[in-house]
């Protein structure tokens, strides 16, 4: 059997017929190529034989459809149509798919890898962000090159910032109306009456606190001999509290008026005709301002409030030879005012072990051999 060779003994194929608009069909893998079918084998040829021209192999293709049998496979995701007048019908959606596809391609400087033409406007944009460019550029470069010098400034103008700060703040505090004295407060008065010391400083009121003047206090103060010490504390916005210790009274000394109270300094309490009860009569030699007062006083003051409620009198001729009298008459042979505080906790003992009325007289000038007669 003799094999058609060659293209031209190929069957054509039958010309499709016309179709619907076929709907999109997945595509099918080619089909691998059939490799011809070869013949029977010719015998081989032998000695004697003619050569014989070799045949040409027969091409195969792959078989094609025709449209008929591709409108036999169901189709899938087929667009719902529309009728037209003419009697016709599309698909309402891929029609306008369809005809930018079939549309010629018309090239443009963009797909040609090319730039569009540069209009003026274009061109006045560029021109504007390049300057804004150059500029920024600049700026980054100048704080480079200055941020040493742009930090010692921010230091010096923090500096006088703070400065400035405190002398307003100051000045505020100074003259600021707000801080105008209006009430006086005085605490730790006895003797003296609060309210005339009030009364004595009224002429500070409506200054400001930081503005008082405390010498016209002091002098104010001065003139109340019972005013031992004082301290002024300015208590914002409008306050001024004054703590006052009195002077507290040791004894009396007789004087032109009568009796004097005194002070352990020897100022002057309170003066009458008449001896002021429950403090003892002090007899110095010298008066108030000699050494024997100070000597006295300072026996005094180391005595318990026991033997301070019996004391009656205190001689001093000399800081070396104080003598205590008590209310029963008795003597005390106290000598000079040292170790005071051991002398009285003998004197103590010895009244304890000998009342007042059983002995006329205590020593204690040594208080380590004390002797009593």
């Amino acid at each position: 059997m003799k094999r058609p060779a060659g293209p031209a003994a190929r069957p054509a194929a039958p010309k499709p017929a016309a179709a619907k608009p076929a709907a999109a069909t997945p595509p099918r893998a080619p089909e691998p190529r059939q490799q011809p079918a070869r013949g029977p084998k010719r015998p081989a040829a032998g000695p004697g034989a003619a050569p014989t021209r070799a045949e040409p192999e027969a091409l195969t293709e792959p078989i094609v459809l025709p449209a008929s049998a591709a409108s036999d496979t169901p189709a899938t995701d087929t667009p719902p149509t529309r009728r037209r007048p003419g009697g016709f019908s599309l698909p309402k959606r891929g029609v306008k798919a369809a005809a930018a596809r079939d549309a010629p391609e018309t090239s443009t400087p963009q797909s040609l890898g090319q730039e569009p033409p540069l209009t003026a406007r274009a061109a006045r944009a560029r021109l504007r962000a390049a300057r804004r460019a150059r500029k920024q550029y600049e700026r980054n470069e100048v704080r480079r090159f200055t941020s040493r010098s742009r930090h010692r400034r921010n230091l010096w103008l923090a500096a006088g910032g703070t400065v400035v700060a405190l002398v307003a703040f100051v000045l505020v505090g100074v003259f600021s109306p707000l801080m105008a004295l209006r009430t006086i407060e005085i605490t730790g008065t006895n003797r003296i009456p609060a309210a005339d010391v009030a009364q004595a400083l009224e002429g500070q009121l409506g200054t400001p606190l930081p503005l008082l003047d405390l010498a016209e206090v002091k002098g104010q103060l001065s003139e109340f001999s019972l005013i031992r010490s004082y301290v002024t504390e300015s208590r914002p916005p409008d306050t001024l509290v004054v703590r006052i210790v009195e002077r507290e009274p040791v004894g009396a000394i007789t004087s032109a008026a009568g009796f004097d109270l005194v002070d352990a300094a020897g100022v002057v309490i309170q003066s009458g005709p008449d001896r002021p009860q429950g403090y003892p009569l002090i007899d110095a030699a010298g008066g108030a301002s000699g050494a024997g007062f100070q000597a006295a006083v300072a026996v005094v003051g180391a005595l318990p409030e026991g033997i301070r409620g019996q004391l009656d009198s205190v001689t001093a001729a000399t800081k070396d030879d104080v003598t205590l009298t008590l209310g029963g008459g008795a003597r005390v042979l106290w000598g000079n005012a040292e170790r005071s505080e051991y002398k009285a906790l003998v004197l103590a003992a010895l009244l304890v072990s000998h009342p007042v009325g059983s002995v006329t007289e205590y020593d204690v000038s040594s208080p380590d051999s004390a002797v009593v007669r």
